[in-house]
């Protein structure tokens, strides 16, 4: 730590106005421990950034950013260079590249390489993907890899950054939806990974296992759930309403629908390796944050869980995640030995306790409950107001029809919490006092 300190104030160090006009800027050399040997070269630069300042004072910042301005357009169509016959567009005009030509590795190819290296039983990817509709195959990508970055680049995807994790209207550190998502990815790749299973399709499922949640947490689904035969559930909406126009692969879709442990077992070992990344990654970050924002002290964390699995999230997720791999290794179920399962178990039961039904909390999924279930109501009886920005179709659906009441629900389960919230106090004159209020982070 002292030393990244000391490596910081030398930088300012040199970066210091000494006003004349012209400032030299040297930065620290740069090694790479790696072949090939060229990036064992020291790399100095040289920046000169013109400053009129006198002695002492300090520069004229509309200069300095005007000079910005200008290396910033200088980059804007990159810089051509010969590369032996070819001409390429670099981003950087000092880049050296690998220095030869690359062959490169096709799908076909990749997916041999995982049929040699993926452990008996993991799932393998095949061709195009077993697909609702049919897909002519990427040439680079796996089936599983193409649903990964379909997911990632999908509005519902986006619509998570403002969605409740466990506190509505977090604060700037607290979690959201979406990086919940992010943190389980870690967590299942991570097990996926060590365990030689199928990589993208962990990642994949983990990503996309809660983009069917509703805004306000999971008093969404108490919310939404009067209006769903068979009542609103987040894995079922997700895989089988939210995600399906991305036509993802059928392993993928039946790991995002039975995640949660109340569901059936995934088809999948990838997708019972997310179940586990679910729960792993929640219980420890939502401790955390609400430790963070007052709710229960340092000290809430149960004895069996600071015993065997340390008083830091890094600590726990490591126990945990260990325990899952060890388990595998050692009987090929993808689970958890009974001591750790025991410490989780009772991580899960004191967040139930002190986290997610304490009053507060429960206070807040009635005040989710009402403005969700008021919003449904209305758009079901009013579906042109949907017209704009609601779902294909939605000005020709029959007011107060089942056809309605579905498209109101899929609307409203859309929203982020903002647009949720600031939608009754439009369309419903609602009181912003009766809305669901956030923590405030000491």
């Amino acid at each position: 730590m002292a030393a990244r300190s000391r490596g910081r104030s030398a930088r300012k160090t040199a970066r210091g106005f000494d006003g004349t006009g012209l400032r030299p800027v040297t930065r620290s050399p740069r090694r790479f421990d790696v072949t090939p040997p060229r990036y064992l070269e020291i790399v100095a630069r040289v920046e000169w950034t013109p400053s009129k300042a006198e002695p002492g004072q300090a520069p004229d910042f509309d200069e300095v950013a005007a000079e910005r301005r200008q290396r910033w357009e200088a980059t804007m169509a990159g810089t051509a260079r010969r590369a032996g016959d070819l001409e390429v567009v670099l981003a950087h005009p000092d880049d050296q590249g690998l220095g030869h030509p690359v062959q490169v590795l096709e799908r076909s190819a990749r997916e041999e390489i995982e049929e040699a290296t993926l452990a008996r039983g993991a799932t393998r990817a095949a061709g195009g993907g077993h697909r609702a509709r049919e897909e002519e195959p990427d040439p680079w990508r796996t089936c599983f890899e193409r649903d990964r970055d379909r997911i990632l680049h999908c509005t519902a995807f986006r619509r998570l950054a403002g969605k409740t994790q466990v506190f509505v209207r977090p604060a700037d550190h607290q979690r959201t939806r979406l990086t919940h998502a992010l943190e389980v990815a870690q967590v299942a790749t991570a097990i996926a990974r060590a365990c030689r299973l199928n990589v993208a399709l962990a990642e994949a499922i983990a990503l996309g296992h809660d983009c069917g949640h509703g805004p306000g947490g999971h008093a969404s689904e108490d919310a939404l759930s009067p209006f769903v035969e068979g009542g609103y559930d987040h894995a079922v909406w997700g895989a089988d309403v939210v995600l399906p126009s991305l036509n993802l692969c059928a392993e993928t879709l039946d790991g995002v629908r039975c995640h949660s442990w109340s569901r059936p077992s995934p088809a999948t070992p990838e997708g019972e390796v997310v179940s586990w990344a679910d729960r792993i990654a929640y219980v420890c970050h939502d401790f955390e944050d609400a430790v963070a924002a007052g709710v229960v002290p340092p000290s809430a964390l149960p004895d069996v869980v600071a015993g065997r699995c340390g008083e830091t999230r890094r600590e726990q997720l490591d126990t945990f995640i260990r325990a899952v791999v060890d388990t595998v290794a050692a009987s090929g179920r993808i689970g958890m030995d009974p001591d750790t399962a025991e410490a989780l178990a009772a991580f899960r039961d004191l967040n139930y306790r002190r986290i997610y039904l304490r009053p507060a909390s429960v206070h807040q999924a009635t005040a989710v409950i009402e403005v969700l279930r008021a919003l449904v109501e209305h758009f079901a009886d009013h579906p042109g107001r949907m017209a704009r920005s609601g779902p294909p179709g939605a000005s020709g659906i029959e007011a107060g029809s089942e056809e309605a009441l579905r498209a109101a629900v899929s609307w409203v389960g859309g929203m982020t919490d903002r647009y949720a919230f600031s939608t009754a106090v439009t369309e419903l004159d609602w009181d912003p006092a009766r809305l669901p209020r956030g923590v405030d982070v000491r």
